[in-house]
């Protein structure tokens, strides 16, 4: 017989069975839910990663998305550089400014960073700790246990990898994150892509511009010194460096000078003369190609002459021009800290550089066009002058010198003698009038800058080491040849009377002018001018400033040694 509560507890079975089946139908319906709220999440993050066109602004969306997609507390992005082994730059989100100041630099890629780098796969971790590669944390670090790291490809190539840690409320990265992770570093990847692609194109379009500015300006007469200014001017603006230099080669020396600097301690490097065969500059000048280094202030090329470099960094020297055409060299160099010029960024910089040098040389060949223009006019005036108006003058001199004898009044003759030998006088001055223009244009022998290089060349030997020499102003058109035979005299008097008696190591020469006033600077770090020492050198060198309205200076710096210093004013309408 069935018992009474047998029913009951039938209708009981039932009753719990459809609640465990209405509680399993719940939880799926919310997993559902959540994997639908989470792919929802997953595009829109995707959208906004990919609505951004600057790297460095998708680059902090990318790691913004990723800690959000995970429910991650601290989330980075590490950039690989161009060796492939360590970290170039680092995003987070999570940190703040003054925990990152306490903490230091930021990470090169040790530890279970590098291990992404060596290893580009997806790495997910319960407990950092535990790794074999964890080194663990600097100081003032937030401690971080649950880890999640994936690579992010752009091309094929590893770009870099984002990390994140410390899942919230204490759960552990899963394999769902893993997935989401992965899939945003796709569209990461995509997205840095167009950046990059963007960034390219903007860059290119800034130096066509800039080719474009400077052809305009050289074909519409601009100076060649505004030109060269501006050419300093864009390269260094585009490039982000910090200085720019512009060295020339000197003519009949094996030397660079720099005509023009603009940036960070632009005026210890004006004026500076280098030697082609032991710089930085002087190998690009050679070599017909662009020459980078790391560090300015460390690189043995850094001619010895030139001045420091404090707080700068990475450089690089681009020729003008290509092969025998080079016209000269343009330095850049960054603030210390800052990334090195890589290839990708000579490359425009030396078409830049090219492009440049071809419109120097076709708006000299315009001016000498116009050059030799001028002087056939100048040739055919002269010709004109000596076979028309001489041959007039001269005639008409022999007719009044006949027509004279046959004057009988001695007063009227007289004036006639006159008139003839005013005409002769007329003829003289035409002819050096003709002279004048046919020799106007024409080399009038080496310029002060050349004989002045040339002077401390050869001092060289004797001296047992190469000064250095900085040379401004218009000295090759501004100072009278006159001045300028003195300035080198005394300049090897100075540097003879180093080699002979200072005992010195180093020798700095400058020569500069304003316009108004010539001043030569010869400083050595030797054992100074001895109180009973025969001065018939200096001597000499004082007449020649009191010839020409100057002085001469002697003082002993603060380091020991002597500086001589030669002053001169220069004429006006020399």
């Amino acid at each position: 017989m069935e018992s009474p509560d047998e029913p009951e507890a039938r209708l009981r079975l039932p009753q719990l069975r459809l609640d465990e089946l209405l509680e399993e139908l719940q939880a799926r319906l919310d997993a559902a839910r959540g994997t639908r709220d989470r792919v929802h999440s997953l595009l829109e993050a995707v959208l906004s990663v990919g609505r951004e066109l600057n790297l460095e602004q998708v680059l902090h969306s990318i790691v913004e998305a990723a800690a959000a997609l995970v429910d991650a507390r601290y989330a980075a992005l590490g950039v690989i550089g161009p060796d492939g082994k360590r970290l170039s730059a680092f995003h987070t989100v999570g940190i703040s400014e003054e925990q990152i100041a306490r903490i230091g630099p930021y990470p090169e890629g040790h530890g279970i960073l590098g291990e992404l780098i060596r290893h580009p796969e997806p790495l997910r971790l319960a407990k950092l700790s535990e790794h074999a590669a964890s080194y663990g944390f600097p100081a003032h670090h937030p401690p971080m246990h649950s880890f999640l790291g994936v690579p992010i490809r752009v091309r094929e190539q590893v770009f870099g990898n984002l990390y994140l840690t410390e899942k919230r409320g204490g759960a552990q990265f899963d394999e769902e994150d893993e997935s989401v992770l992965s899939t945003l570093a796709v569209a990461a990847g995509v997205a840095i892509d167009n950046a990059r692609l963007y960034e390219r194109s903007r860059l290119r379009e800034r130096w066509l511009r800039a080719n474009a500015e400077i052809t305009h300006s050289l074909m519409s007469g601009s100076e060649r010194g505004e030109a060269l200014g501006l050419i300093a001017e864009r390269a260094r603006e585009i490039t982000g460096a910090a200085l720019a230099v512009l060295a020339m080669p000197m003519e009949d020396t094996d030397s660079l000078v720099v005509e023009l600097a603009t940036g960070q301690g632009a005026e210890e490097h004006r004026g500076l003369v280098l030697p082609v065969d032991d710089s930085l500059t002087g190998r690009a000048f050679t070599t017909a190609a662009p020459v980078r280094c790391d560090d300015v202030n460390q690189d043995e090329r850094v001619s010895p002459a030139a001045p420091g470099f404090a707080g700068l960094g990475p450089a690089v020297a681009v020729p003008f021009g290509v092969g025998k055409g080079v016209r000269g060299v343009v330095l850049l160099v960054r603030q210390a800290g800052q990334a090195a010029f890589s290839e990708k960024e000579t490359e425009p910089l030396q078409g830049f550089a090219a492009q440049a040098a071809l419109a120097m040389e076709l708006a000299e060949r315009r001016r000498d066009a116009e050059q030799i223009a001028v002087l056939q006019d100048r040739d055919r005036i002269a010709r004109d002058l000596h076979d028309l108006a001489i041959q007039r003058l001269f005639a008409t001199g022999m007719t009044l010198q006949s027509a004279g004898r046959l004057i009988e009044h001695t007063a009227a003759s007289e004036r006639v003698l006159r008139a003839v030998d005013d005409l002769d006088e007329t003829i003289k001055i035409i002819r050096s009038t003709i002279f004048g223009l046919r020799a106007r244009g024409e080399d009038g022998g080496a310029g002060l800058r050349g004989r002045v290089v040339r002077a401390v060349g050869e001092a060289a030997p004797v001296l047992g080491f190469a000064p250095s020499l900085r040379m401004e102003g218009l000295l090759d058109t501004e100072v009278p040849g006159r001045i300028a035979d003195h300035v080198v005299a005394v300049l090897s008097e100075a540097l003879t009377n180093i080699a002979r008696h200072a005992r010195a190591g180093r020798a700095f020469v400058v020569l500069e002018t304003d316009g108004r006033e010539l001043r030569l600077t010869v400083t050595d770090d030797g054992v100074g001018i001895p109180s009973g020492g025969r001065r018939s050198g200096l001597r000499n060198m004082a007449e020649r400033a009191a010839q020409l309205g100057g002085e001469l200076r002697l003082s002993t710096p603060d380091g020991g040694g002597t500086t001589l210093e030669w002053r001169v004013p220069v004429p006006d309408g020399d």
